[in-house]
């Protein structure tokens, strides 16, 4: 059975991690030169590769974990502390730098070629918080049903960033710095928070595999 509650807190989870509004005005960076048609093929390429790519580990991360000997609960603390460790760079704008640093080196050695793949779907869709996510998130989903949830939530999330993507220039627009500013430590406090509960959550797990339940 799929849970109302875990369907909306995993969309919120990957939609403040692959933050659509502070991508929009890096996206217009990656793309000077190119015309309305050419943003939105870019912006459609690097959405179904981002997509492929977190489908992927949703649907493989939970074995992948269990082949290393690494157990949910003990991936869910670790995801936990990188998830909040975003959610500071958020905060303190240290990650929109970062980005805004990767985008450059992209202009420089590739120009417009292929910036789809790099660094548009990797690793700025689908970059190591997104990827943490979404394999904590499986292990709240174990059945089939319940993972082809989280492959639709996968595609909302994507969906949205997408239709940012497209209407780029008016999102940046209106927001303004002050607003991209408000916005990003807003969606970093929600991200802390929810990284904070995957950790409690982790430590139930781990802790319950040696006191019983």
């Amino acid at each position: 059975m799929l849970n109302v509650d875990q369907l909306v807190n995993a969309t919120t989870t990957l939609l403040v991690t692959i933050d659509p509004p502070g991508l929009a005005p890096l996206f217009l960076g990656l793309t000077i030169g190119m015309n309305r048609a050419q943003r939105k093929q870019v912006a459609l390429r690097g959405t179904i590769i981002a997509f492929c790519i977190l489908t992927a580990f949703a649907l493989t991360g939970a074995s992948l974990l269990g082949l290393l000997g690494i157990s949910i609960g003990a991936f869910r603390i670790a995801g936990g502390f990188l998830l909040f460790w975003i959610a500071f760079e958020m905060i303190f704008e240290r990650r929109q730098d970062r980005k805004e640093k990767t985008s450059e080196v992209a202009i420089t050695k590739d120009h417009i070629h292929n910036i789809a793949v790099f660094p548009l779907a990797l690793p700025l869709i689908a970059g190591p918080g997104a990827i943490s996510a979404t394999i904590l998130l499986a292990g709240s989903f174990p059945t089939p049903v319940q993972r082809a949830g989280l492959i639709a939530v996968i595609a909302i999330c994507l969906l949205v960033l997408f239709l940012a993507l497209v209407v780029a220039e008016r999102i940046d627009r209106f927001l303004g710095v002050t607003g991209r500013a408000i916005l990003t430590r807003l969606l970093g406090v929600i991200l802390a928070a929810l990284a904070v509960q995957f950790v409690i959550d982790g430590l139930r797990a781990t802790l319950s595999v040696y006191t019983g339940p």
